[in-house]
């Protein structure tokens, strides 16, 4: 196996296409898992992952296309050269159509995605009284802001909150009891308000 992927000239595929894995795969993970991405803080307050920012879509479809082209590249180029026998130069113009082709069809996959998505516009106010859960832990009063899941008309949203009294951990079910100035939501555990 270590012979296949890297011994003769193989390295130069090998390499490109491990990286370019690792990479897509790790960052599609954090996508998925952490919510990183191409998700974004609408107007600093309420985060909107109904929404993409057209400047953060450029930069996930610039980084993540390099990584598809290294894996298409790689891949590719290590199929030409091991599977088919070709020369390894004349792999390299396999390997390179198909990291192009890599790199198309991730930029058709994201414009279709970004056509399916929403504005995500909506007045903050419809979250007054909403029960949710802490999405990322809301800290003590005057100790900053954290971010709770709430879902308003059968929508799923996220907006920044601060504390009434303690610090709510993640996944604390809580209720939005007020909306603030710049946008935020003021919020409380469940079991706290009075009966």
């Amino acid at each position: 196996m270590q012979d296949l992927l890297f011994g003769d000239r193989a390295l130069w595929f090998t390499v490109p296409a491990v990286a370019g894995t690792v990479f897509f795969v790790f960052r599609l993970l954090a996508m998925l898992a952490f919510g990183h991405g191409d998700w974004h803080v609408d107007d600093a307050t309420s985060l909107d992952l109904d929404h993409a920012d057209s400047s953060s879509a450029f930069k996930v479809l610039s980084v993540q296309a390099v990584a598809a082209f290294l894996m298409g590249f790689g891949w590719g180029g290590l199929g030409a050269y091991r599977g088919w026998g070709l020369p390894a130069l004349a792999s390299v113009p396999v390997g390179f159509a198909i990291g192009t082709g890599m790199m198309w069809l991730l930029g058709k996959l994201l414009r279709w995605i970004a056509r399916l998505q929403s504005s995500g516009t909506m007045d903050t106010s419809a979250a007054l009284h909403e029960e949710g859960i802490v999405y990322t832990a809301v800290p003590a009063p005057g100790g900053g802001r954290g971010v709770v899941r709430v879902v308003v008309d059968d929508r799923m949203r996220y907006y920044q909150a601060v504390s009434e009294r303690d610090p709510l951990p993640s996944q604390t079910r809580v209720r939005v009891i007020g909306i603030n100035a710049d946008s935020s939501v003021t919020v409380t555990k469940i079991e706290e308000l009075p009966t």
